[in-house]
């Protein structure tokens, strides 16, 4: 029986750090039945001439180079129109993230045993730290609606960046463009489209890495404005009504609303501020929710009381947080920026169970 073919993708722009590695850990692959395109985003370093010394010496490598340089979530969409038509499925591996040897290997013999699946995903090292935990082992497939219910609930988080999961081809061909590009967290807003109608199978082994570095758009960008709220609030508002029962988007809802407010009193500290409450304000207004002045107030003098409470550990983290821009660390989200998908606490049942 002849394997199926996947496509491997990588999309990058300016990448010469890392580049090599990334190309070596997709050729080092078990599993050979691939085809793999790199996607220049105009890169103006030695990106090209990298990809092009790999491009002649394996001819599974297919070379695509953007005229111009176009936004990150764009260049994403352009990678996924050169999937082969003959391909069962597509894999990204981002030109800082490497594949271990046996991902597509691992990750095609589950899909391929369990033809229901759209979404494959299993273990990450994100540095040195392994992530994507929280289903039940031995299970290798749940139904995407249990997944995608637990997830918005934040109970799961086992999506990851795009490097960490498998598609399946036809759901990607299915629509175009695959990827909102109108956030840059739509890789995690796809998973919740793709598993509407398929079911999702997890690896139990840790099969890709995820560097964590400055260099990223995620510390960039996401990690200066928390822009994972906003693009959580959004899956919320799309999907919600699709995952939850309607008391529990109703729930889920408050909660969340009330983190963000929690959120942008604590912004008003940060040297990001304006760029911040312009970021948030204006993707509220196009979700339809309207920032209200009372609300943030009431969070301010919350955060004041609670910092009453606690002096000393308040006055360090606002010490931290008010400091030198170049001193930000890569983790510094965590302490003092919610996501958005926390675990929903007072839930009428326990755990949401997946299979």
């Amino acid at each position: 029986m002849t394997a199926p073919l996947v496509t491997v993708l990588t999309p990058v722009y300016n990448g010469e750090a890392y580049l090599a590695d990334c190309i070596e850990s997709v050729l080092s692959q078990t599993f050979t039945n691939f085809d793999y395109v790199i996607v220049d985003n105009a890169s103006t370093d030695r990106t090209a001439e990298i990809i092009g010394r790999y491009a002649t010496r394996d001819p599974r490598i297919r070379v695509v180079r953007n005229e111009h340089l176009v936004p990150v979530i764009q260049n994403h969409n352009i990678a996924l129109r050169q999937v082969s038509p003959s391909a069962a499925w597509c894999k990204f591996v981002s030109a800082d993230d490497l594949l271990l040897p046996e991902c597509l290997e691992k990750m095609v013999e589950l899909g391929t045993a369990h033809p229901g699946v759209g979404l494959v995903a299993a273990y990450q090292l994100q540095d040195s730290r392994v992530a994507l935990g929280g289903l039940p082992y031995p299970s290798r497939v749940s139904p995407g609606r249990s997944v995608g219910r637990a997830s918005l609930l934040g109970f799961l988080s086992v999506f990851g960046n795009p490097t960490a999961h498998m598609l399946r081809a036809d759901l990607v061909r299915a629509r175009d463009p695959f990827y909102d590009e109108s956030t840059i967290h739509a890789d995690e807003a796809s998973c919740y489209e793709v598993l509407q109608t398929a079911d999702f199978g997890f690896v139990h082994q840790v099969l890709t890495y995820q560097r964590v570095h400055r260099g990223t758009v995620t510390f960039s960008v996401a990690r200066r404005l928390n822009t994972y709220l906003l693009a959580h609030m959004k899956i919320l508002a799309g999907y919600g009504r699709v995952y939850l029962t309607a008391d529990e988007y109703e729930r889920v809802m408050k909660q969340r609303t009330d983190v963000y407010y929690k959120f942008l009193a604590r912004a008003l500290l940060s040297p990001f501020r304006r760029e911040i409450w312009q970021h948030h304000r204006s993707g509220l207004a196009a979700l339809g929710i309207v920032v209200r002045r009372e609300r943030v107030a009431r969070a301010i003098l919350e955060e004041l009381g609670h910092a009453a409470m606690a002096p000393g550990t308040s006055v360090l983290k606002i010490a931290r947080l008010l400091r030198s821009r170049s001193d930000d660390e890569v983790n510094w989200r965590e302490w003092w920026a919610p996501t958005g998908f926390e675990p929903i606490k007072n839930l009428p049942a326990s755990k949401p169970h997946v299979a």
